[in-house]
């Protein structure tokens, strides 16, 4: 009965957590993709995919239409993470370690398969994958964005992946 980003998880919404753990790394301008929320955190500028509810991909779209085109990298992270600040620390450690030529990073699970909203990007390969989609993104996979990107994903611990999709998940 109430937006996922307003969920509390250890006292503290799952927004705030996310806002924070982005914040750690410095990233400046916080974007956040869905529907306006109260409370919010300060600073954080909002963005709606159109039409409403056409997925992530969509939402990512719209995101990078704010983006600022200067900023070398892009952190995407999705709200409903349950560790978001370890998620974020393992992405920053892990791009200095990314050949020139990566376009970016991704956390995968335990079967190495990519999470594309735990990810490191540089901003000009994501706004070219993100343009490159039909109907601005509307009910396409967000892997249609890096399908034609150099992304290296690197397997994290379950825990760092895990994220709140169910009443259920949110229990464990």
């Amino acid at each position: 009965g109430i937006p996922k980003a307003l969920v509390r998880l250890e006292g503290t919404t799952l927004l705030d957590r996310a806002v924070d753990a982005v914040r750690t790394a410095d990233a400046a301008p916080v974007i956040v993709a869905g529907p306006e929320v109260a409370p919010a955190p300060d600073e954080v500028r909002w963005v709606r995919e159109t039409p409403a509810y056409t997925g992530p991909a969509a939402a990512l779209h719209a995101a990078m239409s704010l983006a600022s085109a200067d900023a070398p990298w892009t952190l995407v992270l999705a709200v409903d993470l349950v560790r978001p600040a370890e998620a974020v620390a393992r992405l920053m450690a892990d791009r200095e370690l990314l050949p020139a030529d990566t376009d970016g990073v991704c956390l995968g699970d335990a079967s190495s398969r990519p999470q594309w909203l735990t990810g490191l990007y540089r901003t000009a390969a994501l706004a070219r994958g993100t343009a490159s989609l039909a109907e601005e993104g509307r009910d396409q996979p967000v892997r249609q964005i890096m399908a034609e990107l150099a992304i290296a994903v690197v397997r994290a611990p379950d825990e760092v992946v895990a994220d709140i999709d169910t009443w259920q998940d949110l229990q464990d």
